[in-house]
């Protein structure tokens, strides 16, 4: 499918764009500058691509966990140019796109994925591979790193993401083995994305929610889309 998609969550700014096989897409690792940067960087890969948003099947956006103020930004984005568009949009887990760069590069069949969620604690979730893609065992959850340490095994796994290093207890589980993958990218969120497309969970452009896993963030959508 023709999809274009986005990611904000972390330190990272990312945009991938699949249209007719080919894939075009962008990474940068730039704090605090998303919401100055995100816009060009969409506009970059579609002049590259020779494409305008009106060819695209859907829109895709990294959904969260991660950093409030990230997927805000990714989450705002992506229902101005789905309205804009009149494209569906699907959201895609952080969590799931970094173990699912770990099956796509490290041919990993189970991953770990912990983001660093500050106050002591991380954005956890457990995948394992399934037909090439990464699939949420269990739920995911916030929770102190010595609760998500209890759930990883001794060994025979893939840990991505920020939280490992963040803390000892995390730390301690990877011997000699730190992580390949420490931010989400949104084209290891298009496959995923692909797979929710064919399926038909789609979301409209007034629908569309981010997760923050913490309870006490409210999510308060654009002006005039309460």
């Amino acid at each position: 499918m023709n999809l274009l998609a986005i990611d904000t969550a972390t330190e990272a700014l990312s945009v991938a764009l699949n249209y007719k096989s080919a894939q075009f897409h962008r990474f940068d690792i730039c704090p605090q500058q998303h919401s100055q940067k995100l816009l060009p960087m969409v506009d970059e890969v579609l002049a590259e691509a020779g494409v305008t948003l009106a060819q695209l099947d859907g829109l895709v956006f990294g959904r969260g966990p991660g950093s409030f103020t990230g997927v805000r930004i990714a989450t705002g984005m992506i229902q101005g140019l789905a309205l804009g568009a009149n494209l569906p949009v699907v959201g895609i887990s952080t969590l799931a796109a970094m173990a699912q760069q770990a099956i796509e590069e490290q041919h990993a069949t189970t991953v770990y994925s912990a983001i660093d969620a500050r106050m002591s604690e991380v954005y956890f979730g457990h995948f394992v591979e399934e037909q090439g893609l990464a699939c949420l065992q269990g739920e995911e959850v916030v929770c102190p790193p010595e609760e998500a340490a209890g759930h990883c095994p001794q060994s025979g796994f893939i840990a991505v993401g920020t939280g490992w290093a963040a803390y000892p207890s995390l730390a301690s589980r990877l011997a000699q083995n730190a992580p390949n993958v420490e931010f989400p990218q949104a084209r290891y969120m298009l496959p995923l994305a692909n797979a929710e497309f064919t399926a038909g969970r789609t979301f409209s452009a007034d629908t569309v929610q981010p997760v923050y896993l913490r309870d006490k963030v409210t999510w308060k959508k654009l002006p005039g889309r309460e």
